[in-house]
């Protein structure tokens, strides 16, 4: 063939951002149906199967607590959380905190589902596995940079992320661990960033945008 062809793609693709949204609605309707699938087996809904997988990863907690970690209403949280006490999954006490809530905690029987629950999302993993490490690095620090942005518009829970985290402080030496975690006191790189950390003590929101200001400046 000779001469130029025509810059079909050029003039009629959507822009990459709108196709990476495409993309991410595929996966997250795989990680649904998994989640579906994976819960009826066990005799549980998704956020039944949410709620015990959150206790056995974080001990006992509120339904407010569980409302604010899984992003769920806390009317969805009581119901769910009231089929789970009358199957014996969970126990319901008094919680010293607040003497008008009350802590809960999953049975033996809860904490097994619980942990196998948390096992759900491994399928995805076994995906990401197939790209390069150069392609797992990019995708992660992008997948932290739009958790937090949908965090900072109210869409995703703000909990867990080492970027929103008053003990992470970002860029305070070169080379290829830059940060550093004030609550163990060790250097940290951006690959080893965690998403859900139990130890997480969210910063108050100035301090979350300077910190992020910082991370940005070489991230």
């Amino acid at each position: 063939m000779t001469g130029k062809l025509p810059a079909y793609f050029d003039e009629n693709s959507e822009p990459i951002s709108a196709r990476i949204a495409t993309g991410l609605h595929k996966i997250g309707l795989a990680m649904k149906q998994q989640s579906w699938q994976q819960a009826n087996g066990a005799g549980l809904s998704a956020t039944q199967g949410q709620i015990l997988a959150a206790l056995v990863a974080d001990g006992p907690l509120t339904g407010k607590e569980l409302s604010e970690r899984l992003g769920v209403t806390l009317p969805t949280i009581s119901d769910s959380v009231r089929v789970l006490v009358e199957k014996a999954l969970v126990t319901r006490s008094a919680d010293p905190r607040h003497p008008r809530a009350s802590l809960l905690t999953p049975t033996t029987e809860g904490a097994a589902l619980g942990a196998r629950a948390r096992s759900w999302p491994e399928f995805m993993a076994d995906a990401v596995a197939d790209l390069s490490p150069e392609e797992q690095r990019a995708f992660f620090a992008g997948i932290v940079k739009m958790i937090r942005m949908l965090q900072e518009q109210g869409l995703v829970p703000i909990t867990g992320m080492c970027v929103t985290c008053t003990h992470f402080r970002p860029n305070v030496r070169p080379g290829t661990s830059p940060h550093h975690c004030a609550f163990v006191d060790a250097p940290l790189s951006s690959e080893q960033l965690r998403i859900d950390c139990p130890e997480h003590e969210l910063a108050a929101e100035p301090a979350r945008r300077a910190v992020w200001e910082q991370f940005m400046r070489r991230g």
